[in-house]
């Protein structure tokens, strides 16, 4: 799974390197984004042999735990300082207000859960609001586009087939993704949430994923018979 944030938008926090060499902190990004994909997967499969989800601030901690194992010192762990968004008007909260500003979005998340027509709207809310909150030292993107993949995939009580996967597209679409982004946060700023804009690109990416698997298999979805 794509592991560097978009160019225009990523964060700067005042953290030593653990890894210095760009080839082996390049091949340890790659590593940990699969392992990362591979939990989040584990992540829905758990929601779909209970029949029930909820957001928690553990599930969120253990996603980036994965990414940033072995490249940061906050590995699965908020930031313990400020931390600036370059290529975004967006300034992120002082760190003493993420524990109970993540807590808010796991209830955002946990309050809806079973409206219809939801599944969407809140990959999109996720994937805007930690970015917005910004908890993390470095991986907030990664770690956004992999909880999204989590709420969305559990919401609609399936893993979604098919690859580039929704966490690659979403990087490959860049200008898109950090559109909605900014789209979202100016919304936020005027006094609303409105991530319509996130949502749209969830949903085509999603989309495409799907029509990947299909083109591949047939037309035929797992578990049915040809």
């Amino acid at each position: 799974m794509p592991t560097d944030e978009p160019v225009a938008r990523h964060s700067q926090a005042h953290e030593p390197e653990l890894i210095t060499d760009p080839i082996k902190k390049a091949e340890l990004e790659a590593s940990n984004g699969l392992r990362q994909y591979d939990l989040a997967v584990n992540f829905v499969q758990q929601a779909l042999d209970r029949g029930a989800f909820r957001l928690r601030l553990s599930l969120i901690l253990s996603l980036h735990r994965a990414a940033l194992e072995g490249l940061s010192n906050y590995a699965g762990n908020f930031r313990p300082a400020g931390v600036a968004i370059i290529g975004s008007k967006h300034q992120p909260v002082p760190a003493h207000l993420v524990p109970g500003l993540v807590e808010e979005m796991c209830d955002y998340v946990n309050d809806r859960w079973s409206e219809r027509r939801i599944a969407f709207h809140l990959g999109a809310y996720v994937m805007w609001r930690l970015n917005w909150i910004h908890p993390f030292a470095d991986g907030n993107g990664r770690t956004s586009r992999a909880l999204s993949f989590v709420v969305l995939s559990a919401r609609l009580k399936a893993i979604l087939p098919g690859t580039p996967t929704l966490p690659e597209l979403i990087v490959e679409n860049r200008d898109a993704y950090v559109g909605a982004l900014d789209a979202a946060d100016a919304a936020y700023l005027a006094g609303r949430i409105d991530v319509s804009k996130m949502e749209e690109v969830i949903t085509a990416l999603a989309g495409k994923q799907v029509a990947s698997f299909l083109d591949e298999n047939g037309g035929i979805f797992p578990g049915e018979q040809p």
